[in-house]
Order: structure tokens, then C-alpha cells, then sequence
């Protein structure tokens, strides 16, 4: 039977089972989210002293929570976008983008993607 975490998902029969962990769903999301227009990387999602930390590459799951719902995914991520981008047009973005390859590669309904902007990045100006 296939199952997303030991729950059932259609009622076809087979020859074994599927388990797809919130770490791989995390890795993918992400992947998928750096890749995004607008995004500086991923945030944690404890504010510290009210600055947001961008974490670094490759340590996304922290900035990054899955959770099964209902035989559905809910994504909540926690980002750093560029200042002077619309944070509107770069968080829908990003909820379309991992949404797509989240359902692409694991197979299972996306119900939400939540986009939690942490903190703006400005760059600094050469003077």
C-alpha cells in the first residue's frame, strides 16, 4: 500500500510500502526555494534579538518545517529576500516553485506552502 508516513493513500494494493521523511521533503523544498528570483537563502525560524541569520548553504532544514496533515503536505519555510524585489511576487514564487517540485518528485498532494519572510538582505554600497 502506498502510505506518506504509515497513512494509506489510495486503496490499490502493492507489493510493499512508501515512506518519504520530512528531511528528504525539507532537502527538496529547500533546493528549490535558493533557486528562486529574489531569494538571498533560507532563515531559522527562531528570530534572535530580532535579526534574522541567514543559514548557510546546504543547512536548510532548519529554515524549513514539513508536516503531514490529513494525508497532505504543509510546508512552512522561512526565507531572506533581497531588498528592493517585491516580496509578494518573490514569495508567490517561491510557494509555486516548491509546490511543483515537491508533488513532481515525491508524488503526494502539497496542500500549503507557507512563506515566512525573516529578514531583507541589503547590500552594502561600495563607497
Amino acid at each position: 500500500m502506498t502510505t506518506l508516513k504509515g497513512k494509506p493513500m489510495t486503496e490499490e494494493t502493492f507489493p510493499g510500502r512508501i515512506e518519504v521523511s520530512p528531511t528528504a521533503i525539507a532537502s527538496l523544498a529547500g533546493q528549490a526555494v535558493v533557486e528562486c528570483y529574489g531569494v538571498v537563502g533560507m532563515a531559522n525560524r527562531n528570530l534572535r534579538d530580532g535579526i534574522a541569520e541567514i543559514l548557510p548553504r546546504g543547512n536548510y532544514r532548519r529554515g524549513i518545517d514539513v508536516k503531514f496533515v490529513d494525508q497532505h503536505i504543509v510546508i512552512d519555510l522561512y526565507v531572506v529576500i533581497q531588498h528592493g524585489t517585491r516580496i509578494s511576487e518573490v514569495a508567490h514564487g517561491i510557494m509555486n516553485r516548491v509546490k511543483y517540485i515537491v508533488e513532481k518528485a515525491v508524488g503526494f498532494p502539497v496542500t500549503q506552502v507557507n512563506v515566512h519572510v525573516q529578514g531583507l538582505h541589503v547590500e552594502e554600497s561600495e563607497s
